[in-house]
């Protein structure tokens, strides 16, 4: 899996587990939801880790909560 798309597949995750929607926790994280949006789309193929640092503090958790999952141990770069 490439990085982007596990970086996607997470926040999709965070986002169900949590029964809210990217706007919302983009919102909450202090952050314009265009910056999620672009990623989710492929518009952005290199994420900031500030952006996702952000998207975290919107969803109540921490990045290593975030990068806690087997598929970010390996990721093929994009």
């Amino acid at each position: 899996m490439k990085l982007n798309d596990a970086i996607v597949k997470r926040i999709e995750e965070i986002c169900k587990e949590r029964g809210s929607n990217i706007c919302d926790i983009a919102l909450s994280g202090g952050m314009s939801p265009s910056a999620i949006y672009d990623l989710l789309k492929g518009r952005t193929k290199c994420s900031k880790v500030i952006t996702i640092k952000r998207f975290c503090e919107g969803a109540g958790m921490t990045l290593s909560q975030f990068f806690d999952k087997d598929y970010f141990n390996n990721p093929e770069e994009d």
